[in-house]
């Protein structure tokens, strides 16, 4: 949650973040305490640095503006300074931070032609962590919280079949599977690869 609204308010060519300990916790609907482990985890996994550039400052780690950046909403998910979505999360349960790990996933596999991820359990599973039996609830939370829609495209296993694959809410929101040729095939979908931010 933290890392979402520290990527929302980076810096496009530096990835640096000035945000107060209290417009992270507005922003995100987190207490002080568990901004505060939230930001410790992002730390310990060299996500973030934190006061790079003094207090209330925030580096996303690995940062390059070329290669390896995913777009990513910003301004839609956000009602009234808050993310609308992160009102409704209590974290007690894994199901959340497993929807998270999807939605920073589907991010990362998003295809600039097609605007969706179109990414199997299987590989779900093997970038993200989350276990098979755990994705449908972390899709269910994405969801109920206008945060990803699924979308059915041809399959690449079954000639009459569909498979999944997975839209974020407002990015490009006209760019979906009513406005993009129904008459694709998987052929079409298979030459699909992920979209970096400067090359939309």
């Amino acid at each position: 949650m933290a890392l979402t609204v520290i990527a929302n308010h980076s810096d496009l060519e530096t990835g640096l973040a000035r945000l107060t300990y209290d417009a992270l916790c507005e922003m995100t609907s987190l207490s002080r305490a568990k901004l505060s482990r939230g930001l410790d985890v992002l730390k310990d996994y060299a996500l973030i640095e934190r006061e790079p550039n003094g207090r209330s400052t925030y580096l996303i780690r690995n940062y390059d503006t070329k290669t390896g950046w995913a777009k990513f909403p910003a301004k839609g998910l956000y009602s009234n300074g808050v993310v609308t979505a992160f009102t409704s999360f209590r974290l007690r349960q894994r199901a959340e931070l497993d929807a998270m790990k999807l939605f920073f996933l589907f991010a990362s596999r998003r295809d600039r032609k097609s605007n969706m991820a179109k990414i199997s359990y299987e590989k779900i599973e093997e970038y993200s962590g989350v276990t098979r039996e755990h994705i449908k609830r972390a899709l269910t939370i994405l969801g109920a919280n206008s945060l990803v829609h699924i979308e059915h495209v041809p399959s690449a296993i079954s000639a009459e079949g569909v498979a999944n694959a997975y839209r974020l809410v407002h990015l490009y929101s006209r760019l979906h599977m009513g406005t993009i040729r129904r008459g694709m095939d998987a052929y079409d979908f298979d030459g699909y690869g992920p979209a970096y931010v400067r090359n939309d």
